[in-house]
């Protein structure tokens, strides 16, 4: 199969986000007088969204503590949310191993690449442009820049039909359940790398189309499947 266009997820698949999300989380829930939370539990929530994260991570406190509902408004909480995390946006991104090369040798070889991601667009943009990975990427599609956000179908097919690709010849690949939803409902292919953030539950429960063990992997089977069908 020849690949020609590829979306990557952003956050536990090209980059480690989950110090500054868990860290602006807790900054936002100390401002209204709720302790912090340990970092693994807010990392398992991570995916579809700050404003879903953090009114999960609320969620818990408020049976945790069920005083905590009569004195803090979930909407004063999550704009909290938007100030920390404006702040920490950025300041500890980090791109997994080979994530450069990997997309750096896709675009050379013509492939077209584009981030979707659930995150609100302008901190998918900040993360990606302190992160250098800005450059590689045709169309970056945040959470907040469509009427829906994966797993729905449209999310996946408007970046193949803004791309002018096949559906056929496209492949999604992210690290979480959702990032297989939202490729299987578009029909696209549905990769996945197996460190990313995923609710700790392993990923082969999602029972994805292909496991990348690092980025550079996909890389190697894209260019070498295009090869083929060159030949």
């Amino acid at each position: 199969m020849s690949y020609d266009l590829i979306s990557f997820d952003l956050d536990g698949t090209l980059v480690d986000t989950a110090d500054e999300i868990a860290e602006a989380a807790n900054r936002a829930l100390n401002a209204h007088g709720i302790p912090r939370r340990p970092a693994s539990e807010i990392t398992n929530l991570i995916g579809a969204g700050t404003r879903e994260l953090m009114l999960k991570l609320l969620q818990g406190c408020f049976l945790e503590q069920p005083g905590l509902a009569g004195r803090v408004r979930a909407e004063d909480v999550l704009a909290s949310m938007d100030e920390h995390y404006a702040a920490t946006t950025g300041t500890s991104a980090t791109p997994y191993p080979g994530c450069r090369d990997t997309l750096a040798n896709l675009k050379i070889a013509g492939v077209r690449l584009a981030c979707v991601t659930n995150k609100e667009y302008r901190h998918a943009q900040r993360v990606l442009e302190v992160s250098g990975l800005d450059g590689f990427f045709d169309l970056l599609i945040g959470g907040d820049s469509l009427a829906e956000k994966k797993p729905h179908p449209s999310v996946l097919r408007h970046v193949a039909r803004t791309l002018g690709a096949d559906i056929a010849h496209m492949a999604h690949l992210g690290d979480s359940a959702t990032d297989v939803a939202a490729a299987r409902n578009a029909g696209v292919a549905a990769w996945v790398v197996p460190y990313g953030y995923n609710a700790g539950v392993p990923i082969t429960e999602a029972r994805p189309d292909h496991i990348f063990d690092s980025l550079p992997l996909v890389a190697e089977y894209v260019l070498s499947g295009r090869r083929l069908s060159a030949a």
